[in-house]
């Protein structure tokens, strides 16, 4: 007579079973690498609003551009629980890496949108139109991506080492945040304060 271990049953065992040690932690440290990445890009926005504040919005009142750019940051959070939903039914349908891709592309591309807006001078309230929109992406990627990695994270990980590999969902996140804060920091030591705003 067989039996059969339920918690050994199941999609994450499955993936996890047919995987090599190497190719395993290929697997957990690229859906890491790529969570950081994501987390990095979202906290940028934050850490350097104080010099790109007024390109985006008339001149003027420095605190109202503040208040925008920060009113801009939160329209993201927004859009996060529409990104995990969305990507976590993309993930169920074309598989976590797959999801975690398009996360990352879709995160990449809002920044891009954000370093190649003309200013407020140049196309007028296009700019924060642009912003915003370029927000609602980052938005959304953060959303499907959270939620994914921290599955893709498990189901690569060995039944008795899941609580570790998952636990790099989180430390990528802060990652993502110290980076993000140490790449301010050095441009402030090392670029003039008219650098800095241009």
């Amino acid at each position: 007579m067989e039996t059969s271990n339920p918690a050994s049953n199941g999609p994450a065992a499955s993936i996890a079973g047919q995987k090599t040690t190497s190719s395993r932690l290929k697997s957990i440290f690229s859906g890491s690498v790529g969570n950081m990445v994501e987390w990095y890009d979202w906290y940028v926005y934050a850490a350097f609003s104080l010099y790109f504040a007024k390109a985006f919005f008339p001149k003027g009142d420095t605190t109202a551009q503040l208040l925008n750019t920060a009113a801009i940051f939160a329209v993201g959070f927004l859009m996060r629980p529409i990104g995990g939903w969305l990507m976590g039914l993309y993930a169920d349908y074309k598989g976590r890496k797959a999801a975690l891709m398009a996360s990352v592309l879709l995160m990449c591309f809002g920044s891009l949108i954000i370093a190649l807006t003309p200013g407020y001078e140049s196309i007028g309230v296009g700019a924060p139109i642009l912003l915003v929109f370029a927000r609602l992406l980052q938005g959304l990627s953060v959303g499907g991506e959270y939620g994914t990695s921290a599955t893709y994270l498990s189901e690569m990980a060995t039944k008795e080492r899941r609580g570790f590999f998952s636990s790099f969902q989180y430390v990528t996140l802060i990652s993502g945040q110290l980076i993000a804060l140490a790449v301010l920091i050095v441009l402030q030591q090392t670029l003039t304060t008219e650098q800095l705003y241009a």
